[in-house]
């Protein structure tokens, strides 16, 4: 059954939170759709992906290239996902719809903790994802490491 799990950050900033939540879903298999809102946030995250740890490289790709439906993690400002997804990882309050969710794995949307803006529009997220039936988890950093806070 999918899921969506909220991932609010406040210990590490979403560059160095990103990867290692990328590879846990790369070793359950899984395709991942990084949806933002931002193109230049998005270039910013493809360049740290291209040039985090050097053993710890992620495969991925920047949306509108010939070999979107290729990329195992594909990087995109739209709706939708090329690459057969079946994770879908939302930043910067992108949208998730909770139609399509029923069609994933798993849905991630990761918030800013210090953007009370962000905050307030993941808890928009959360109600319109419960709201619809689709089960959810809250999970706060804590002392380096996940916490589960919430579940519905």
């Amino acid at each position: 059954m999918s899921s969506v799990f909220f991932y609010h950050l406040t210990e590490g900033p979403l560059g160095d939170v990103l990867p290692v939540l990328i590879s846990k879903a790369r070793q359950a298999g899984w395709r991942i759709c990084l949806r933002g809102r931002n193109p230049l946030m998005m270039q910013q995250l493809d360049q740290r992906l291209w040039t985090g740890d050097p053993n710890g490289f992620l495969p991925h790709g920047l949306a509108g290239g010939p070999h979107d439906a290729d990329q195992p993690v594909l990087l995109t400002v739209d709706a939708g996902m090329p690459n057969g997804a079946q994770c879908l990882m939302s930043v910067d309050g992108a949208d998730v719809d909770p139609g399509e969710v029923a069609g994933l794995e798993r849905a991630m949307i990761l918030f800013d903790g210090f953007d009370q803006d962000a905050v307030a529009h993941a808890r928009t997220q959360w109600k319109a994802v419960t709201g619809a039936g689709v089960a959810a988890q809250y999970w706060a950093q804590e002392d380096g490491r996940w916490v589960k806070k919430a579940e519905s």
